[in-house]
């Protein structure tokens, strides 16, 4: 910090002092917490400010009360020449303020009070690409976001991550937060799949950076992450989407498979929010998770148990992932799709003996099941997009999916009797 702002990050000052320690100095960055921030947003209105400060950050715990912390004096006419950028704990921006300041840029801090001793990493991010961006390099993502005034669509100068965008859900979530004005960064194992989802986005006029991962190697998913927030920053979205079906009894599934199906469904999420969730952290601004489980999180049915208890697992560690993550400013969404027409039935491995029935048949008897339903995955892709906007905790898609999520809280009996009851291949 030191070094970037020339040594010029003052607690205490009053506005005469500050003319006098700038004096000779050429023009400065410069940070103001504490008391000095009243004082520094008095000298802004010197005529000469704008000759000796060619930035100012101010550190204030709410954004509301930035105003009312100059001294006695009343405010100045006439806007403040010099950009200012505002780092507060809380608080919705200030009426006045963005009249006073007509180049502004507001961030909040979502973890304590934040202060340049507090948050070192947060204020030396912020200063930094502000300096850079009047320095005349290209504006980062997150500088744009702060941007007052910038206009913008809800999602605008966001950064979203979708694992699974090669095909249904992940690709219709990438290209709904795209509608949204989004930046993309898609992920999947399936390259050929990937790059259609490229193309479409591409078609939309959307930026979108693809990567091939497997989410159920955690190795590769921390390469991939450190790899995107070096190249592109950390994402603001994170959804871990990627999954896979599967049918067949408990006691007809090799234990290779079992395993396979939690490595991807439950593993994959596990390894994004390990990877992406400690970056949100450290950056120390907040962001979501999106975690896609599925009506069968809560719906026993004897002949999906590795699919059900994959997405069961998903579900419980999301609420406690978002118990623990509400400190940090951080949302996480868990997300439940009940019959939705995706191309998961192509995929899906069945484990059930050749003799009681043929696989095929099967999944052409489902194929029409899900047919009849007729919701594909944009509604699923609207719903997340609607819950990020609204952070919220669970989110079941379909009728289906609401109404069973009910039934299993209130008359969990009747939900474990309908599993017994029959089976059904």
């Amino acid at each position: 910090m030191a070094a970037l702002l020339d040594g010029l990050a003052v607690e205490r000052c009053s506005a005469d002092g500050l003319t006098a320690a700038l004096a000779g100095r050429g023009s400065v960055h410069l940070v103001a917490h504490g008391p000095a921030v009243a004082a520094v947003w008095e000298y802004l209105f010197r005529p000469d400010a704008v000759d000796h400060v060619a930035s100012v950050t101010l550190s204030v715990s709410d954004r509301r009360g930035l105003l009312a912390r100059r001294s006695g004096a009343a405010t100045p006419p006439g806007p403040v020449a010099v950009p200012v950028q505002v780092i507060a704990g809380s608080g919705k921006a200030d009426e006045d303020l963005a009249a006073r300041a007509p180049r502004l840029w507001q961030r909040v801090v979502t973890t304590g009070r934040p202060t340049p001793t507090t948050h070192p990493q947060v204020y030396a991010r912020a200063v930094r690409q502000l300096v850079d961006h009047l320095g005349g390099a290209p504006a980062a993502r997150e500088l744009l976001r702060a941007q007052v005034g910038r206009a913008r669509g809800t999602f605008g100068d966001t950064l979203v991550s979708v694992t699974g965008a090669g095909s249904g859900i992940g690709r219709e979530t990438a290209l709904a937060f795209a509608a949204e004005g989004a930046d993309l960064i898609i992920s999947d194992v399936d390259a050929d799949g990937l790059a259609e989802t490229a193309r479409r986005l591409a078609e939309a006029g959307a930026t979108a950076h693809t990567y091939t991962v497997d989410v159920a190697d955690a190795a590769a998913v921390e390469a991939f992450a450190e790899e995107v927030c070096a190249t592109h920053g950390v994402p603001d979205v994170v959804v871990n989407n990627a999954g896979v079906g599967h049918a067949g009894f408990f006691l007809d599934t090799p234990a290779e498979e079992y395993d396979r199906v939690f490595d991807i469904n439950f593993g994959g999420v596990v390894n994004g929010c390990r990877a992406f969730g400690r970056r949100l952290v450290e950056r120390g601004i907040g962001g979501h998770i999106v975690n896609v489980a599925s009506m069968a999180a809560y719906t026993p049915v004897n002949v999906m148990n590795a699919y059900c208890t994959s997405k069961a697992a998903v579900f419980m560690f999301s609420d406690c992932l978002r118990a623990e993550l509400d400190s940090a400013g951080i949302g996480l969404t868990t997300i439940c799709p009940g019959v939705i027409r995706t191309n998961i039935l192509e995929t899906t491995r069945f484990s059930l003996p050749d003799a009681r029935v043929d696989v095929e048949t099967l999944r052409a008897r489902a194929r029409r099941g899900f047919a009849v339903r007729r919701f594909g995955p944009e509604k699923v892709a609207r719903a997340i997009v609607a819950a990020v906007r609204k952070n919220k905790a669970v989110r079941p898609v379909t009728s289906e999916a609401y109404l069973v999520y009910g039934i299993a809280h209130a008359a969990p009996q009747a939900m474990r009797s309908a599993a017994r009851g029959g089976n059904v291949v």
